[in-house]
């Protein structure tokens, strides 16, 4: 008798598939069983289950793992675990490994105690504030002392190296100080020049101007008197009485 026989048996679960395959050979009436398993998951979209019977059902698998594990969880690593589930409907499922209040009381004093340390600190923020505004009065209080010292005031505890060294910067100082001056001296000097062109300028036109016009004037006619007063041939102003013109021609001489 020679044969051979496979007989292969998968069972499906959902999201898992199992095959068992079996093997018999008989050649030589020596049966030899080879068991073999293989387990293969297939990929899932992580979204809502729209049917509402399958929502349940996967729910209550799910939970069910779930509180499996944390169980599991529990005894092999001695953990001390909690775990608390509301449905759909509300309704409470949890699991703890102890006393569920003890386990929520230590977890709410945990967290307090995280968010303590967490909490940035006042009081250190406060010191190192305090220090940085010490270090800045005593940076005002020296920088006061020199100033002091720089005027002439306060020099009875300098040393001979201290008032040498306040002697190059009051030398320097006035060095700065000198050339400011100079250079406010040479910006005034230059618009006072600058004046001084244009008001010649000025005088100078006025002047043409003024000469332009007596070359442009007419000539005013000559008032002659007669023994008795009377203008002959010419004007007569309100003044003719008073005013004598005469007509002179010659080197000018001294007149009584």
């Amino acid at each position: 008798m020679h044969f051979s026989e496979i007989f292969v048996i998968g069972f499906y679960f959902p999201h898992q598939f199992y095959s068992s395959v079996l093997y018999f050979s008989c050649a030589n009436y020596s049966s030899s069983v080879k068991y073999c398993r293989k387990m293969v998951r297939g990929k899932i979209e992580i979204k809502k289950i729209e049917n509402v019977t399958s929502r349940q059902v996967t729910f209550s698998k799910r939970r069910s793992g779930l509180f499996k594990k944390a169980h599991e969880l529990s005894v092999l690593c001695d953990a001390q675990v909690a775990a608390i589930v509301f449905s759909q409907n509300g309704r409470l499922y949890e699991f703890s490994s102890s006393e569920m209040e003890k386990t929520i009381e230590r977890y709410g004093d945990f967290r307090n105690e995280y968010f303590v340390l967490g909490r940035p600190q006042v009081q250190p923020y406060l010191e190192e504030l305090k220090k940085e505004m010490d270090i800045m009065v005593k940076k005002i209080d020296l920088l006061e002392v020199q100033q002091r010292k720089l005027m002439g005031q306060g020099l009875g505890s300098c040393s001979v190296a201290e008032l040498q060294e306040i002697d190059i910067q009051i030398e320097k100082s006035l060095r700065i100080v000198r050339s400011r001056k100079a250079e406010l001296y040479a910006d005034q000097l230059g618009k006072l020049k600058e004046m001084e062109i244009k008001v010649l300028d000025e005088r100078r036109r006025l002047r043409e101007k003024e000469i332009r016009e007596r070359l442009l004037r007419p000539l005013l006619p000559v008032t002659l008197h007669t023994e008795k007063g009377e203008p002959e041939g010419g004007y007569r102003t309100k003044h003719s009485s008073e005013v004598e013109t005469d007509l002179f021609i010659g080197l000018p001489v001294a007149r009584p």
